[in-house]
């Protein structure tokens, strides 16, 4: 499995919380240990989408995936 295919698979457990709330995080690339990230629908424009993304996606990312440190949306 690629490193892209385990970040995937990593968001893949928040989706449904987020997909809730009517947004979407797509993974744009992974670059040097950053996983870079697209937040659309609500969660594009929403205040939250910076906890969302820390907090939630991050968190699990980070841990599913030991050779990425960050994430960082596009």
């Amino acid at each position: 499995m690629t490193i892209e295919e385990r970040v995937n698979a990593a968001i893949d457990k928040v989706r449904p919380g987020i997909a809730a709330d009517g947004g979407e995080v797509w993974l744009i690339k992974v670059d040097d240990g950053v996983a870079w990230v697209q937040m659309l629908g609500a969660c594009g424009g929403c205040p939250a989408s910076n906890m969302t993304l820390k907090g939630a996606i991050e968190a699990i990312v980070v841990a599913d995936v030991p050779e990425i440190r960050e994430v960082m949306q596009v």
